[in-house]
């Protein structure tokens, strides 16, 4: 009796995955009618499989009515070249064969397709869930939340090992195309060995090494993610990782909170004061501390003067040294606190932090206006929202504590200077670090015709 074969296209394929035990090549028979199943077992799911596929076949009538079954799926897509498909089948599509026709079908198990917690981005009020390390049920997550027919969703692989599924999303009606060019072209130069979140790919978009702000902004929330399509900015999505980035953004962005939009004007105008005080509390007050100290003492009163310096008798060393050792010790505990375990990281670095105080100050290696000046330090870098921006303004307090300890005052003026032309100088994608955000629609319209 004669036999069918499977077409030669799936002998080349099995040779390229040989020594594979999870590789299936697979024959349907039944009554005359073969279809050749290929594809791995362990990125493919067997239910849906069996239920689309397999059950189908035999019950059907004849080849034809099973080839335009296998036609009309949702889930199938045209046929690429040899290179994608052997990543295709590595992704878990499955290949089947009925007579001189050859499909290709999504079937991929996917088992992470639970939608995360809102962990580094809490609000009491607004959505409490994230989003999912699937690439699709993140997108399903963010057009249920943007019904807008303009959204669109183009959808690339990342030219390294790991050849992950990356998903621009954004306006068409708002986005600006140049900037959109921009995105599609850096995607595109991308030089990786290997990409695996979108912390990686951020830091390969902020261009630079050595670059102190990110000029892109990861997120985890679809409430940020929608307010940011709506004013015309790039959504980038990553298959396996539950944050997305952001792009372009400004310096703005990062101080801001979503649960600015869930409030009174009074109570958000509140908020935002905070905000930003406990952001210049945190990069100003321990330079400011030392080059009142051991410089300009004569700034302050001479009540307080005299309160200072009486604080300070006994330590065997100058002020900025003094900052150096507890801000040292502060950024410990801040680590210490994201890398401990959940069940203990609160108790152990609050008693830690309160040891160290106590202890420093009994020994006469610290003052008590010093612990003060650090735990008003260490609660104002909480206040920043977005942890990239913390990050660099932890680094940026660093820098502005050399320049204070080698001049004083001036040196302080000096160096914040430096820092607003930094950020004045920077850009994302063309958009200015330090634009205003309240700029109107219809003035940057104007000022792109111009």
């Amino acid at each position: 009796m004669f036999e069918k074969k499977a077409p030669p296209l799936f002998d080349g394929l099995a040779e390229q995955f040989k020594p594979s035990d999870d590789m299936i090549q697979t024959p349907l028979h039944m009554n005359g009618q073969y279809a050749f199943l290929f594809y791995l077992k362990s990125v493919v799911d067997g239910n849906t499989l069996q239920q689309t596929v397999i059950k189908p076949f035999f019950e059907m009538s004849s080849e034809e009515s099973f080839t335009s079954y296998i036609q009309s799926l949702p889930n199938r897509i045209d046929m690429p070249n040899i290179d994608k498909l052997l990543i295709l089948l590595s992704a878990g599509f499955v290949l089947i064969a009925i007579g001189n026709h050859i499909f290709l079908l999504d079937i991929r198990l996917v088992s992470n397709k639970e939608v995360q917690d809102t962990l580094m981005e809490p609000t009491v009020h607004g959505p409490q869930k994230g989003l999912s390390e699937d690439i699709e049920v993140t997108i399903n997550l963010i057009r249920q939340r943007y019904h807008q027919p303009s959204l669109k969703v183009e959808t690339i692989l990342s030219d390294d090992e790991s050849n992950r599924a990356i998903a621009l999303l954004y306006d068409y009606d708002r986005v600006n195309p140049d900037m959109l060019k921009k995105v599609k072209e850096q995607l595109v130069e991308l030089d990786t060995p290997l990409l695996q979140s979108a912390g990686d790919l951020q830091h390969f978009l902020n261009k630079g090494t050595f670059t102190l702000f990110p000029s892109t902004l990861i997120t985890e929330r679809p409430d940020r993610i929608v307010y940011n399509l709506n004013n015309g900015k790039v959504i980038i999505v990553i298959d396996g990782s539950p944050d997305v980035i952001i792009v372009p953004v400004i310096f703005f962005d990062f101080m801001s909170s979503m649960e600015d939009n869930y409030h009174v004007f009074s109570v958000t105008a509140f908020t935002i004061l905070l905000r930003y005080t406990g952001l210049f509390v945190c990069i100003l007050l321990p330079s400011l501390y030392v080059a009142v100290t051991s410089y300009n003492p004569d700034i302050l009163r001479l009540e307080l003067a005299l309160t200072v310096a009486g604080g300070r008798i006994g330590v065997p060393y100058p002020s900025f040294i003094e900052v150096f050792f507890m801000l040292f010790f502060v950024e410990l505990l801040t680590e210490a606190s994201m890398r401990l375990p959940k069940a203990v990281n609160s108790t152990a670095t609050t008693v830690g932090g309160l040891i160290l105080g106590t202890a420093a100050t009994e020994a006469a290696l610290t003052s008590n206006i010093m612990v003060i000046v650090i735990s008003a330090v260490a609660i104002s870098t909480f206040v920043i929202p977005i942890n990239e921006m913390s990050f660099s303004i932890r680094v940026i307090r660093l820098m502005l504590l050399v320049y204070s300890a080698l001049f004083g005052m001036v040196g302080l003026l000096v160096g914040f200077i430096g820092l607003i032309m930094l950020l004045v100088s920077k850009e994302s994608l063309g958009v200015p670090y330090l634009r205003i955000p309240w700029i109107s629609k219809n003035e940057e319209l104007r000022m792109d015709k111009r």
